[in-house]
């Protein structure tokens, strides 16, 4: 039996053929798998910019439908390696570094076990801090402050 495979990128993803079939793994893929490792991760609050999280809070509310995975992730293919983008909000009190080292190190060792590719860089965005205001808690329901 020969057990040599063949890597190509294809606009759908990466593409591995060997002597007993043909898999391909879509962009769509890595994407989720980071977004789902990145969300793991103690601290994170939110994936995704104001507008990708302002679209996602709306689709939530949509009966049916599902969690986007992918959102505040971007993801370059290549035939064995991949890099990828990861933009979120953090919980305020977490140390950024830890955080940013925490998601690194999850985000790697989970597309590169499900997936097979290197991931020659995680680039993160901190686009804000999340703070629990009076407003988020279950304090908020005692008397309002105007009559």
């Amino acid at each position: 039996m020969n057990d040599k495979t063949i890597e190509k990128t294809t606009p759908a993803g990466v593409d591995r053929t060997s002597s007993q079939g043909r898999t391909t793994i879509a962009d769509t893929v890595v994407s989720k798998i980071a977004g789902i490792a990145a969300r793991e991760v103690n601290g994170v609050h939110a994936l995704g910019g104001g507008a990708s999280r302002a679209v996602g809070a709306l689709r939530d509310r949509i009966p049916g439908s599902s969690t986007n995975h992918a959102q505040g992730i971007s993801v370059e293919v290549g035939e064995k390696e991949t890099a990828i983008d990861i933009q979120l909000v953090a919980e305020y009190g977490v140390a950024i570094s830890d955080l940013a080292s925490g998601i690194r190190s999850n985000v790697i060792s989970s597309v590169e076990r499900m997936v097979g590719l290197t991931v020659v860089e995680v680039n993160i965005e901190i686009q804000d801090i999340y703070i629990e205001s009076e407003d988020d808690s279950d304090a908020s329901i005692s008397e309002p402050r105007v009559q």
